[in-house]
């Protein structure tokens, strides 16, 4: 089974914020693949169903961000289950200017708690990712307080063009579910060819 983990805080005070947008393109993917609804799941909130013919979790943890290694704690118990084949996480990144993202299989935490505690529970940093920018287009805007920043509601205009990416990423989470790491770079290298800045 592929599990694809979207970080983010549980709360309705945490909804708009910039830390959930990896929520968010969850929320965005058990919609467009028509999944059944959220329910609990010991430590997470779990939708599941089929891409193709391959059994797809959606799971967004409910343990606030610097404990979302919790929620994988079920699947590390699963025999032949992989988190090098299996798992992609996806997760808001600072880093990398709003409007772009990155996906890559393997990597340090970068310093995004939510990751650091992932890796501290698998055990390795081999495992997919996708990160979603949330770094100010203006070079002249301040981020300030980190967690203050990346605490914060997003704005009307930043928050649509984060789901403005949603249509592309669907399509690089419906390569990696059928062809694993490589059909995901696949996408972001054609994503790449057309417009250099995108990545």
């Amino acid at each position: 089974m592929k599990v694809i983990v979207g970080l983010g805080n549980p709360g309705k005070q945490y909804e708009a914020t910039r830390h959930n947008v990896g929520w968010w393109f969850v929320d965005h993917l058990a919609d467009v693949w028509r999944f059944e609804g959220w329910r609990k799941d010991g430590e997470a909130l779990t939708s599941t169903g089929l891409v193709g013919a391959d059994k797809v979790r959606l799971v967004k943890p409910q343990t606030y961000m610097n404990l979302s290694g919790a929620a994988l704690r079920p699947y590390l118990r699963r025999p032949f289950w992989s988190a090098k084949t299996d798992l992609l996480v996806v997760v808001d990144e600072v880093a990398i200017p709003l409007g772009t993202w990155r996906f890559r299989d393997q990597g340090s935490a970068g310093g995004h708690n939510g990751l650091k505690d992932i890796q501290r529970a698998l055990g390795t940093m081999e495992y997919p990712r996708l990160r979603i920018g949330i770094k100010p287009p203006q070079p002249e805007r301040e981020i300030g307080n980190l967690s203050d920043f990346v605490l914060a509601k997003m704005g009307k205009a930043e928050a649509e063009e984060v789901r403005g990416l949603f249509p592309v990423l669907t399509q690089l989470a419906e390569a990696w579910v059928r062809e694993g790491t490589k059909g995901a770079m696949d996408v972001q290298s054609r994503r790449a060819a057309r417009s250099p800045a995108e990545d």
